[in-house]
């Protein structure tokens, strides 16, 4: 089960990692194979299931959120916990926009499956 005092600490080094704009550092907190559901993958991807599975296939995905938006920087707003997975809402400074991204870990306490809210 998670505790409260991972996912803080998890939220706040998630956070910094893209705030570093290190995709390497990013990509970390991921199993190999872990699955990723996003409204901008269907925008940008032209996936129209809005999912990508694995390291190789999300990469080209966050590079390109990356790159399309250099100033992009997240705010910490809150956590909330589950039984094995983490919702964590942020804010993206210069336009306010809120998010929350729920978590789900294998028992490595690495992320094996992310689902995107905007």
């Amino acid at each position: 089960m998670i505790d409260r005092t991972f996912a803080q600490r998890f939220a706040l080094e998630w956070v910094d990692s893209w705030n570093s704009h290190d995709l390497d550092r990013v990509l970390a907190h991921y199993a190999e194979e872990f699955e990723m559901t996003s409204p901008f993958i269907v925008e940008w991807m032209g996936e129209p299931s809005g999912h990508l599975k694995g390291k190789d296939k999300i990469r080209p995905y966050w590079a390109k959120g990356l790159n399309t938006n250099p100033p992009l920087r997240f705010e910490l707003e809150r956590v909330f916990v589950g039984v094995d997975s983490i919702t964590i809402e942020y804010r993206r400074l210069g336009t306010d926009t809120k998010a929350a991204e729920a978590l789900f870990f294998d028992s490595a306490l690495k992320v094996i499956r992310g689902v995107a809210h905007y």
